[in-house]
This record gives structure tokens, sequence and C-alpha cells, in this order.
């Protein structure tokens, strides 16, 4: 077998900077790779949730510097393969401008071998996910996405890949929680009446293992000697039963596995699979933080398999380089004009601790977005809003004090949702944030936690959720024991003051029709609501709309995004305090 210079030595040479106290932890290889003799070293180059972040510089990661970390091996007679675990088509504007096909066609040039699809590839829609698809040079996979209609996957279960006589497969698995962490419409019929599309899951997480095993005994059948799970699941416990540990202890047979989902930077970590045999679990984090890198080294005693994270990498493939640069010029010329000016810093994390907030409590961008969606329908669109929502999912990044542009508020919500406003009774707002609440207190992250305008309520987490839910974690029914969402107020404009919720009064409701309309996160209580307007005008400029309402204008004529400045200042009594990161104290969680 060639000798090859040792990692050490080679990362050294290359340029890499690994991640602080890189961890290698070993796991037993398939024994039946150890019965043909000597097999090859094999290296495997992965990423996971870079949601378009491919405006990073020299020696932070990008797409170039992946395509050049993995030309340098190749180089060397090394056998390498570069895989996706998903979430690489949405996250700023540099995905959302067109729908990915430029990420497409940086993946294409980087020199992709497979990927499998996270629940941010499903953002704009089946028919756009599906021509992704047909876009990528390289195969995806993905063992549980099933055709309802057919009763058939839409993609491959796995991918066999035979380097120098070894052969390498990967199962592709994508999280159940697509259906609410994307848009459940995008998986029904035109006319929402039923599922067409299903990724398998189970309330106890049952089809999902099924479906997984099945990929990995038939792996076994093509002759694998490794296999490895390349899968979209996390390890948060708001996903369980759904998550990569759920899978690998009820399942057999893997060697590794390739995570995402929910952005953990985790170099290895050993988990026992349904035998008790270990299994090297790894994911990268997120946005480029980290490359990671697999070795299976078949010379040691067992077969092991290692891996490192890689931080920083200071080549770059030139062309990979120049498209990414080109379209990070091109959008930033689309949406660079400047708009505002932020006297302070916005939140969606707790400016104490840094850990995301958004959600699980209020902040002062969630304020801010929902007061744009109140301030849209009220001021601009000049139709009677009572209150507006705004799910934590759909607000994505910290905002830092000075200027505003449109990018800045596409970088937020990039997502390309339109606004809508509805005639819904006060019963189905109670319903909306107690679904919404349900996790509140309890650690867990939920992008369904409501951010409001012209309203408060409190959370009462020693309460039980009680919420009905399907196992899609779709609502099904109000909640059947005492509700965790009380003192819900919304503001009247003719009083000046907020009063209580009247379940049986009609209020109009603004807020995304992700939300209101497409069963985004599971809220389906709308259902039968009167629509009064639809497609009033996309969530990032929305945004803008209000950041240009705002006075306090400069000497360049930019308005300051201060409270005092908000046109929602004249509103007697209502409550605005966009100087507190934690915002105006509109949602009390007790």
């Amino acid at each position: 077998m060639k000798r090859f210079i040792s990692r050490r030595s080679f990362l050294k040479t290359a340029g890499v900077t690994t991640a602080a106290a890189a961890v290698a932890v070993g796991a037993p290889s398939a024994s039946a790779c150890f019965g043909k003799g000597k097999l090859p070293e094999i290296t495997i180059l992965y990423t996971n949730d870079v949601h378009t972040y491919i405006d990073h510089k020299s020696p932070e990661l990008t797409y170039a510097s992946i395509a050049a970390l993995k030309k340098s091996y190749e180089e060397q007679g090394k056998n390498v393969l570069l895989v996706d675990a998903g979430d690489h088509i949405q996250g700023t504007a540099y995905g959302s401008m067109d729908d990915g096909a430029t990420i497409i066609r940086l993946m294409n040039e980087a020199g992709y071998d497979l990927a499998t699809p996270g629940n941010h590839e499903f953002d704009y829609g089946m028919d756009r996910a599906k021509m992704v698809l047909k876009e990528a040079d390289f195969p995806y996979v993905s063992c549980n996405w099933i055709d309802l209609r057919s009763g058939l996957r839409v993609l491959p279960s796995i991918k066999l890949f035979n380097i120098k006589g070894a052969f390498v497969a990967f199962v592709g698995i994508t999280t159940p929680e697509t259906f609410t962490k994307s848009t459940p419409a995008y998986f029904m019929n035109a006319k929402q009446t039923r599922y067409i599309y299903d990724i398998l899951g189970g309330d106890d997480g049952a089809k999902l293992y099924n479906a997984v095993q099945k990929a990995i005994d038939k792996a076994k059948t093509l002759g694998a000697d490794y296999i490895i799970g390349l899968g979209h699941l996390g390890v948060d416990p708001s996903s369980a039963p759904w998550t990569s540990k759920d899978v690998i202890a009820h399942t057999t047979g893997f060697n590794a596995f390739i995570d995402g989902h929910s952005h953990t930077v985790m170099a290895g970590e050993t988990v026992a699979d349904a035998a008790g045999t270990p299994v090297l679990l790894t994911q990268t984090g997120s946005y480029f933080k980290n490359i990671g890198c697999m070795t299976i080294n078949p010379e040691s005693a067992v077969g092991t398999i290692t891996t490192t994270l890689l931080s920083t990498y200071e080549g770059a493939d030139p062309v990979v380089d120049a498209i990414a640069k080109e379209w990070v010029a091109d959008v930033d010329d689309m949406l660079g004009e400047e708009i505002a000016v932020g006297d302070g810093e916005f939140y969606i994390s707790d400016a104490e601790t840094g850990k995301r907030r958004i959600r699980s409590a209020e902040t002062n961008l969630g304020d801010f977005v929902a007061d744009g969606i109140y301030a849209y329908f009220n001021e601009i669109e000049e139709l009677h809003c009572d209150i507006a929502v705004m799910n934590g999912g759909g607000i994505r990044a910290d905002v830092p004090a000075g200027a505003w542009s449109f990018k800045t508020c596409k970088m937020v919500s990039p997502f390309g949702n339109v606004a809508c406003l509805m005639s819904v009774t006060g019963k189905q707002i109670q319903d909306a944030l107690e679904f919404a609440a349900r996790f509140a207190g309890s650690g867990q992250e939920n992008g369904g936690f409501l951010h409001v305008a012209g309203a408060t309520y409190e959370i009462h987490t020693e309460i039980p959720n009680t919420v009905l839910t399907d196992e899609k974690n779709v609502w099904l029914g109000s909640a059947t024991g005492t509700p965790r969402v009380q003192n819900v107020k919304i503001y009247d404009k003719v009083l000046g003051d907020y009063v209580p919720l009247d379940p049986e009064r009609k209020y109009a409701l603004a807020g995304m029709n992700y939300t209101l309309r497409n069963l985004g996160d599971g809220f389906a209580m709308f259902d039968g609501a009167e629509l009064i307007k639809d497609y009033v005008s996309e969530d990032y400029l929305v945004m803008s709309s209000y950041a240009m309402m705002f006075g306090g204008a400069d000497g360049d004529g930019l308005p300051h995004l201060t409270s005092a400045n908000s046109p929602l200042a004249d509103y007697p009594g209502y409550l605005l305090d966009y100087e507190n990161p934690y915002g105006a104290g509109r949602i009390t969680i007790l």
C-alpha cells in the first residue's frame, strides 16, 4: 500500500488550523471489511448547516477553501469524498435572492460528492426543492422522504462508493421536523386537503428507525465495508424521538454518523447502537465554523474511524472564489442601499449569555419585527389590525448598532414569506399563543414561539402543556387542562390601553402566511378563518418599510431606530422599548 505523509505533517504544510483540542475518537469498523485483505485509507470531508454564509474572508472557511482542501488531498494521492448533511441553500440573502441556485453552483464547482436534504432545502417550495436535486451535479440521498401517491421514496436511500475496492455506503436521513420547520403546505396537494409527501418519523420514532434499518440492511446486502449515516437530525432534546442519537440507539450497523440540524460543534462522540456497539457521531456546528475531516484507517488492529474539525484553511480555489465574490457583490449591490440607522443593537440572542433567545422568550428584535407587521397594515395599508404575531424561527440574525440596509432586513428575514391579515376569534388567538408556548420554560427551543405587537400575555411554565398535536407536531386541538398562557390583552387604539382578550370576539390578526395560512410550525388553528388581505409584501420588505417610517432623520436623511422615533410612539400607552435587549415586557414568563 502506498505510504502517505502523516496527518500532522499534512495539516501543518497545507495551512490548516484545527479546532481547539481537536478530538479523535475511535470506533470499530464493520468486521466484514477485515476479511478482504488490505483496504485503502479513506478521507471524508463534511459540512452541515452552512445556511448560505458565503461572504467569509480567508482564512475563514468558504466553498473555495473546501474545494482547495479537497484538491490538496487528491494531489497527495489520498482517497477523498466531500459530503454535506443539509441546510445549505437557505439562511442569508445570498441564498434567498435566487432560491439557492448560486449555492448549488458553488457546491458543484467545489466538488461535492453527496448530500442529504435538510428541512430548509424545502423553504422555497416543493417544486423548487425538486429542481435543486436536478441542478446539483452530486446525488442526494434520503431513506425517509416518501411520495405517498406511489408509496415510493423520492430519493435513493443509500449511495455506495467503490474506493479502490473498499465499499463505503452513506444512508441519507431527513428530519421529520421538516413538516413544521419548513412549510407543511408544501407537502400537501394544491387544495391543502391531504399530504402527498411524508418524511417518515412516527410519534414514537418507529417509522424513522425502520426506514433507517432497511437502508442499513440494503447497504450490507450490497457488500458495504463501511456504513455511515448522513443525517439532518440533530441532538436537541426537542427533536426527540428523531435525533441522531435516538436513531443510532434503535438501529444496528452504522460505523459512523455525520449529523446536522442542531448546529452542534461535535468533533466526535461515541453512541451505543441497539446491539451495544459504539458508533462515532460528529457534527461541524454551522455557518462554516468548521469542516469535518473523517479518516477511515483499516490498517490499525481493529480498523478505526477518527474525526477532526478544521476551523480555518488558507487556500482557495480560484474558480469557486470568483463565483462567490461575484454573487456576493451582486447581492450587496441589489440590497445595499442604506435606509436607517440603529442607535443600539437588536438581538435574537441573550445579551448577557450570547445564547439564542428568540425561540423561547421576548427580545427587542422580536418586538421590532412584530411591530413592523402591525404598523404595515395599520399605517401603510390603512387597514385595521388588532394584533400581529411573528414566529421566532423566522428571525435569523442579531443586528449591530449602525447603518441598516435592505440587506440587513433580508439577513434577519430571509425566507421570502409574505404578510397577510385575517379575521379570527379570540379563541383562535388563545389557541395560537398556547401552542406557541408549549415548550416555554423547558430549555427547549421552538421556532414557533410567538412574538407579538398590539398584545401582551403571560406564560405560566409550572402548568403542564396539554395542547393536542399529531405525530408531526401539528396542532390538533385546544389545551385540555388549565392553560399555560393567561392574562392575554389586546391593545385598544381608542382607549389607548391593553384590554382582556374576548374569546368570542373577532379580531384582525396579522402575520406571515407561513404561520397563518400554510401551517408553518404546525399552526393549524386558523383553518377556516376569513382572509382580509394576503400577499401585500415580502417579510424583509415589511421590515424595511417599518424602518423607513421612523423619525429622527440625521444629516443624511436616515431615520434613527429608537423607541421615541417609532411611528407607534404616537399610539398612547403602546409598549415600546427597543433600547432594552429583552424587549418591552409584552411576554411575561412566570
